[in-house]
């Protein structure tokens, strides 16, 4: 008998325990590492709870503890330990389906399959108000993104409803769906807008202002709508439905955007996530983050429209959560395992993702600073980074400095001239020239040329001496140059050639200037004139 086990064995090997493993490459991209870096501390246990993880809600307020929903319990586990901070179940029950925290983080609404919807204070762990109205279980409670007074809820009799928490009454029946309610969200920009999903495979945006005309857009997701998020902008919305997660365009008229379908089987949950990076192509960035029954986590750029990270697990996954300080991802299974991952968070990071949304974070001990008194400072290396506080003495950009400005800084006043005469730059040329008028060197200059370096300057003088910029200052240089090297321009042909282009130039300037005397004395008579009528 036991040599029969172990011919079995060999012929088929047992297959090991899955663990959480995701998708390797040759290359990891940074937003890969930024995932992976998600890890469980050696020190905090796996946690496993009773049953299916049903939703994960994270706390907005600083530490950001998040709250998981399993049987008639729901579990609030510590963001910093990872371990249970608070179990609230004498007050359900059943089997506890949805759960969300008031904006300040001190009140959490859950919903159960009796069809009752509860608002419990965390510290006390006694519920302050039952609101009961649903005649089927409740799978989707909601708070406003800042409103403490009002919440909307939805369930199985295909009802969304708006409550008054403070007197326990519904304000609003918002009817239109016509199968099971299963999951909603609220919009990050306006207070009195939600977003609920349904198994008719349509998803409504709701406008409590305006319901006397009922839903204000709706969207057929063409699946069993299993959950769906506002992304931060508050314009567009992302649904889940079979296995697929689709974009939606709310601002446009609700037309889709695209459809991410890298599932197998069924999106169970999805929600957003924050890459934290301080620099980088992918700082401060938002990602969808999608979980199914096959096991996957995906990440999907949604900017980009692809997936850029995946990640196994051994379990069918039912929901996801993410922490708003882009420290903690936490995800539920099927068997009650919640698979928490953590990762570091720089203390200026953390800062500046806590005050998004006006909320501070608590802040951290600081790590011992060396200091001139420390032996351990002066052996620091070239290869340390400067810290916070040091002051950074940065080296000054090199100018570049023009060929002939070197010139006149060596006194070398005729090189420099020609230096720009060759430059080609007219403006360059008049501000040496003028720097040279300033050292009294100019017609010095002027008189050491050659023959070939004064057809140089009669070449400039013929083709910018009647430009208005230049004319008064060039045209004065022009005369002291004819009339120093006249004897050079007489036993010279292509110098008296310059004179005569020159000369031309100059005659076809004075008659454009008389032209335009004589329309000006045209015209001004007639200005006048309709000037007094």
């Amino acid at each position: 008998m036991a040599e029969n086990q172990s011919s079995i064995a060999r012929t088929f090997p047992v297959k090991p325990k899955l663990k959480p493993t995701s998708s390797n490459s040759t290359t990891q991209t940074p937003e890969s590492k930024y995932w992976k870096s998600f890890k469980t501390p050696k020190d905090t246990q796996t946690q496993t709870l009773v049953s299916s993880i049903n939703s994960i809600s994270f706390s907005p307020t600083s530490p950001h503890d998040f709250a998981a929903t399993h049987s008639a319990t729901v579990s609030i586990f510590s963001a910093q330990t990872l371990e249970p901070k608070t179990t609230i179940s004498s007050a359900f029950k059943d089997t506890v389906t949805t759960a969300s925290f008031r904006s300040d983080g001190r009140l959490i609404a859950a919903g159960d399959l009796s069809g009752a919807v509860q608002v419990l204070d965390i510290k006390t762990r006694v519920p302050l108000r039952r609101l009961r109205g649903h005649t089927r279980p409740v799978r989707v409670v909601r708070y406003p993104r800042s409103d403490k007074l009002h919440l909307f809820s939805g369930g199985d009799d295909a009802i969304v409803k708006y409550w008054d928490i403070a007197s326990e009454c519904k304000i609003y029946d918002l009817l239109g769906h016509k199968d099971y309610v299963r999951c909603g969200d609220v919009s990050p920009v306006s207070d009195d807008m939600f977003v609920s999903g349904s198994y008719d495979h349509t998803v409504k945006v709701w406008d409590v202002r305006v319901l006397n005309s009922g839903c204000v857009m709706e969207f057929d997701h063409g699946k069993p709508v299993e959950d769906v998020v506002y992304l931060p902008s508050g314009g567009l919305v992302a649904t889940a439905g079979g296995n697929s997660v689709k974009i939606w365009d709310v601002l446009g008229g609700g037309r889709l955007l695209y459809t991410m379908e890298g599932h197998n089987k069924t999106v169970t949950s999805i929600c957003v996530g924050k890459i934290g990076k301080d620099s980088g192509k992918e700082a401060q960035q938002y990602r969808i983050l999608s979980v199914g029954l096959d096991g996957y986590m995906k990440v999907f750029d949604y900017g980009k429209f692809k997936v850029t990270h995946s990640m196994r697990f051994p379990n069918p996954l039912m929901s996801v959560g993410f922490s708003p300080d882009c420290s903690t991802r936490v995800i539920g299974a099927s068997n009650g395992t919640l698979y928490i991952g953590k990762r570091k968070v720089k203390e200026s990071e953390s800062m500046e993702l806590a005050d998004f949304g006006g909320f501070r974070s608590v802040e951290e001990p600081r790590s011992r600073v060396l200091r001139p008194s420390y032996f351990r400072y002066f052996q620091r290396g070239q290869s340390e980074k400067p810290s916070e506080w040091d002051y950074l003495i940065k080296k000054p950009k090199k100018i570049k400095v023009a060929e002939h400005d070197k010139l006149l800084k060596k006194f070398m006043h005729k090189e420099a001239l020609l230096a720009a005469l060759n430059g080609k730059n007219p403006e360059n040329v008049v501000a040496v020239m003028e720097e040279l008028v300033a050292r009294k060197k100019l017609l010095r200059c002027v008189s050491n040329l050659e023959t070939e370096e004064l057809g140089l300057l009669l070449r400039f003088l013929q083709r910018n001496s009647t430009m208005p910029r230049f004319s008064r200052f060039l045209m004065g240089l022009t005369k002291k140059v004819v009339e120093m090297r006249a004897e050079d321009i007489k036993s010279s042909d292509e110098l008296r050639g310059h004179i005569r282009n020159l000369k031309r130039d100059v005659e076809e300037e004075i008659r454009v200037q008389q032209t335009l005397q004589q329309i000006q004395g045209i015209v001004s008579p007639l200005l006048k004139i309709a000037a007094r009528r």
